[in-house]
């Protein structure tokens, strides 16, 4: 592999070769069930990689079977690469968590409270970091909400770069009161605009310099090179029809090839299980891999810490498959065990994870200094398997050392 990673038998690290086969079992019944095309899955122990698996296919029309170099869209798990790339900026010492986020975004200076006065206090940076701020997404759960509605309204998603979508956020009233609940939304979009505001330079090619290239994330990025394109796996749902079926809803696959004029900070990234397990690793060793660090092990404890008030965790809000509750809470845009056993999992104190609208999913643990990647391509929906608990299980029943 590239430096910063290498490659261990299972009980060379401490785990079980037959224990970590269940896995794949697991995600091949899921196969055999129509849930999920195929799936690349990825775990690393004690910085060395004892499996890597690629099953099923990438198309079902097509056939062509899953490889370790299948490139996913991966859509949310984008959050903790922007996340990451906002500590680079923290480390600088250009914000911080207490910041008013109208101090980088000055459009914001007026935003307006839920009722149109003031807001109770004006957002702050770690608010912004931990979907705490006020904001909506503008993409759900649509038109019967006020927020999104206006959202939709005042076409964020249709504007014509980030400073534009900055504005047309900025000029709307919050969701909510900052601090006062847990709301899914574009904040880590926001993100993105702030550190194009903060640089000079746009989200990707300051994503590219300062953490991909760095880390040798060679196949990750905000859109596909035309040679990449038929390593992409196709993305399928289950939404009111019994088979896997092509999504074309072209607001969630947009074309590849083409450079978006919204790089989305929340969402966008394309990537593959090798990179994505640097990525992680580099979490895993405090801001460093291969020699070449990123970010200092402060800037990783802060980012993967629950920085949720009780208030908000005893709320039981959550999205998706990601939830927050006793036990878990929320980080820098990805959820955090804080106390394992009240949340009711196995992983290790401090795992920090999430994972994407095609059923991507990611964690790191760092009690145990172990890693998971599982990249499949499948709309997530209610009644689907519970693929991160599910293996976030199996794993933990690996684990011999």
């Amino acid at each position: 592999m590239r430096k910063g990673l290498t490659t261990a038998a299972p009980e060379e690290a401490g785990l079980s070769a037959e224990g970590l086969s269940q896995v794949d079992r697991f995600l091949e019944q899921a196969i055999a069930d129509s849930e999920v095309s195929g799936a690349v899955l990825l775990v690393a122990h004690h910085a060395r990689v004892v499996h890597r698996a690629a099953l099923g296919v990438k198309d079902l029309s097509t056939r062509d079977p899953m490889a370790a170099d299948t490139i996913f869209r991966i859509f949310s798990m984008t959050k903790p690469v922007t996340a990451a790339a906002m500590m680079v900026l923290h480390d600088e010492g250009r914000w911080t968590p207490d910041d008013p986020i109208a101090r980088h975004l000055p459009e914001f200076a007026d935003v307006k409270g839920p009722d149109g006065s003031a807001p109770d206090h004006a957002p702050t940076m770690r608010e912004l970091m931990t979907h705490t701020a006020g904001f909506a997404y503008g993409i759900g759960p649509g038109p019967h909400d006020p927020p999104d509605a206006a959202y939709i309204a005042a076409r964020v998603w249709g504007a014509k770069d980030l400073a534009d979508f900055s504005r047309r956020i900025a000029a709307l009233p919050l969701a909510y009161q900052p601090g006062s609940a847990w709301r899914y939304s574009l904040s880590m979009d926001l993100q993105g605009a702030i550190i194009e505001r903060l640089t000079g330079q746009s989200l990707p090619d300051f994503m590219c310099t300062r953490l991909f290239e760095p880390l040798g994330m060679v196949d990750t990025g905000f859109f596909l090179p035309a040679a990449k394109l038929p390593r992409l796996a196709t993305v399928y749902h289950r939404y009111n029809v019994p088979e896997l079926t092509v999504l074309d809803n072209p607001a969630f696959v947009r074309d590849p090839l083409v450079v978006p004029n919204i790089p989305m900070g929340g969402g966008g990234l394309y990537s593959t299980a090798d990179d994505y397990a640097r990525f992680a690793q580099m979490l895993l060793n405090k801001g460093e891999l291969g020699g070449v660090r990123v970010l200092s092990p402060g800037a990783v404890e802060l980012m993967t810490s629950n920085h949720l008030p009780e208030a908000i965790i005893a709320g039981n809000f959550g999205v998706g498959m990601q939830h927050v509750g006793p036990g878990r809470g929320y980080a820098f845009n990805g959820a955090v065990f804080y106390d394992p056993p009240l949340a009711g999992s196995r992983v290790g104190r401090g795992t920090y994870q999430w994972d994407g609208a095609a059923g991507t999913w990611f964690w790191i643990d760092p009690e145990h200094d172990l890693l998971f990647v599982g990249l499949i391509q499948r709309m997530m929906q209610e009644g689907m398997p519970l693929l991160q608990a599910g293996t976030q299980d199996l794993v933990a029943d690996a684990i011999v050392d």
